[in-house]
């Protein structure tokens, strides 16, 4: 069995969950404040919908709403 030594700044972290662009509510994916995203595809299980975004500094931009709805 092997241990890790984990850094104790990096467990403080703040992450703050992404809300969808489209309907407010919460999806599955959280950020820290240290994260980028580019063209990341973002899917809400509400409202089935896929929407490219980008974040950096904890902000969200849409960078394009993909027109497809996701179909089961």
């Amino acid at each position: 069995m092997k241990f890790y030594k984990v850094d104790m700044d990096m467990q403080k972290e703040k992450t703050e969950w992404i809300r969808c662009p489209v309907c407010s509510n919460k999806t599955r994916v959280q950020i820290r404040k240290d994260t980028e995203l580019k063209n990341f595809p973002l899917y809400c299980p509400k409202c089935k919908q896929e929407i490219l975004i980008a974040a950096k500094d904890l902000q969200i931009t849409v960078v394009d709403e993909v027109k497809t709805k996701m179909t089961n």
